[in-house]
């Protein structure tokens, strides 16, 4: 009887090593801390860009109440103009959506575009002057970048009334749209 025991007892202390054992392992520490999310940089970036943006439109509509609708728009259709920055540049349109201003399309001027479809099919003129009919608002649209050998791309553009019969606008462009979309651009103009 005593070597049963002795028996049970050396198999129950092997069984208890090994069980043991297996719990015991050296883990390779983990990080645990999350890293600051890239996005909230992007939206202090775009922020920063909007806020820019939003200035450059409200200097320009300063700029038409002071001066006159005539002097102004002869100054945003200017592409050498101090309402043109980099990428940056006015456009003007009355609420039925004809195109009084824009530097870098003059043959536009006079044309009414309201029913007009961006890369996308959205109808970007009828939305910005939707957004323009409340005062001021941003849009997302595709559109035509002078700046950058006139590659269609995405762009947010921002408007704001002048008054009840016309208002301006600018926008950010943020990069190409795809190859479908700038097809269907090039086919409108």
């Amino acid at each position: 009887m005593k070597k049963q025991s002795l028996s049970f007892l050396i198999l129950l202390v092997i069984g208890a090593s090994l069980l043991v054992a297996g719990c015991v392992q050296n883990q390779p520490v983990v990080n645990t801390t999350t890293p600051a999310p890239t996005s909230t940089l992007l939206q202090q970036a775009n922020a920063t860009s909007n806020t820019s943006l939003v200035s450059f439109v409200d200097s320009a509509v300063a700029y038409a109440k002071t001066n006159g609708k005539e002097r102004a728009l002869a100054e945003f259709n200017n592409p050498n103009g101090s309402f043109v920055k980099g990428e940056l540049y006015i456009y003007a349109y009355d609420f039925n959506g004809t195109t009084i201003a824009h530097p870098f399309n003059p043959e536009k001027i006079g044309i009414n575009r309201m029913n007009e479809t961006d890369a996308q099919g959205g109808l970007f003129i009828k939305n910005l002057t939707d957004m323009a009919l409340n005062g001021t608002g941003f849009v997302q649209f595709a559109y035509i970048n002078p700046a950058h050998n006139n590659s269609v791309e995405s762009k947010l553009g921002y408007v704001e009334k002048v008054d009840d019969t016309w208002y301006l606008g600018s926008g950010i462009y943020n990069g190409p749209v795809n190859t479908i979309a700038k097809k269907t651009m090039k086919q409108q103009q």
